[in-house]
């Protein structure tokens, strides 16, 4: 048995600072014995409700079912241990993989040699039971392995979604400095919005956070438009329970009315590209993306206001952000009565521009961004 079978123990990987927030979906979507840690949260969770959460979740950048895990001082024994698998359970004739490494505070050299003593062992043990090598896909391989070695334990594991689950298949197009889905979703559950009050992002860009709206509000599964899924490469993947559990989650969806949702932009560009990505999501088309200064609009009153404004990328190199950040704040002040905003700062020193007092401040990383996500609320 492998070790994911022997104690049904899962690690899922998310970004800083959404420990909390994932966890509480994970209890949601059906996972037991719920744990986050730095950067991860750890759960129990049977074959159902461990499709479910791969499929269901919002937050989550990866989900590992451990294989093995051992104690290791050296990278030969590393590969004698990946030798013991019998890697035809996981990959058949023609399939590819890859392998992605996190090395630190061991005796393994770095993740680079660390993935290639893995890649190296699947690639022989499968040479010598069939008698061809795999071949590696680092784009879109049917099997990801993951490595985690630290402190002289290794564990190496499947990686259940099959790449990264911040990729939601939308975003055919983009714009400068984008952000990231699971970003977007977070600043959606810390404003609890659930499709009850309109919703507008000012400054869209390419519309991760109206697309995310979407998804949150009609309860269409994030990755809904995702075909493949690493979870169809374990040995005891029932397709059965799949099904069912995907039937289950998409007979829930919901349309909502045109106007719910709305957003606009100055950028020509940036509107383009918003509205093609939404029209890659059942229904997306209802979201309302204007070409509009947000100081031309006239005002949302009782609303819920999202915006990621541009922290001198988008704004452009000769951009007065000083004044950009000062007639945002005004018009949210003076146009936008009885509404709540959650404003994301990709820089922190451009909090104090906007002129309006916080009613709370919460960090959150947006890539290489150390960010906060604020929110205002907008009195009558």
């Amino acid at each position: 048995m492998y070790r994911y079978q022997e104690d049904p123990r899962y690690f899922a990987q998310v970004g800083g600072g959404l420990e909390e927030l994932a966890a509480a979906e994970i209890r949601d979507l059906g996972g037991r014995d719920v744990e986050p840690s730095v950067r991860g949260v750890q759960f129990r969770a049977a074959p159902l409700d461990l499709y479910r959460v791969v499929y269901a979740n919002s937050l989550l950048q990866r989900v590992i079912a451990p294989i093995l895990r051992f104690k290791c001082h050296n990278p030969e024994y590393l590969y004698r241990k990946v030798l013991e698998v019998d890697w035809r359970e996981f990959l058949r004739p023609g399939q590819t993989f890859a392998v992605f490494a996190n090395v630190s505070h061991s005796k393994l050299k770095d993740s680079r040699y660390a993935t290639m003593k893995v890649k190296d062992g699947v690639c022989d043990q499968l040479r010598e039971a069939t008698g061809k090598r795999p071949d590696i896909d680092t784009d879109k391989p049917h099997l990801w392995l993951s490595v985690h070695a630290s402190h002289d334990w290794v564990t190496v594991g499947v990686d259940l979604a099959g790449g990264s689950l911040h990729k939601r298949g939308y975003r055919v197009q983009s714009v400068d400095a984008p952000m990231q889905e699971t970003v977007a979703a977070a600043i959606l559950a810390h404003s609890g919005w659930t499709g009850d009050r309109p919703l507008h992002d000012p400054c869209c860009g390419s519309g991760t956070l109206l697309a995310e709206a979407w998804l949150r509000a009609t309860g269409t599964p994030p990755q809904t438009l995702r075909g493949q899924f690493g979870f169809m490469q374990l040995p005891d993947f029932d397709i059965v329970a799949w099904k069912q559990i995907k039937k289950g989650l998409d007979s829930r969806r919901t349309l909502l009315e045109p106007g719910v949702i709305t957003g606009g932009d100055i950028d020509a560009g940036a509107v383009a590209a918003a509205r093609r990505n939404l029209s890659k999501l059942p229904g997306g088309d209802r979201v309302t993306v204007e070409r509009r200064d947000f100081r031309d609009n006239p005002g949302l009153n009782d609303a819920v206001i999202v915006c990621n404004p541009p922290h001198g990328i988008r704004i452009g190199a000769g951009g007065d952000l000083d004044r950009f950040y000062k007639e945002l704040g005004d018009w949210l002040k003076f146009k936008c009565h009885g509404s709540e905003a959650f404003v994301y700062f990709g820089k922190v020193e451009l909090l104090k521009r906007i002129g309006l007092r916080p009613a709370w401040k919460k960090p959150l990383r947006n890539g290489g961004l150390d960010g906060r996500l604020v929110k205002y609320e907008l009195y009558r």
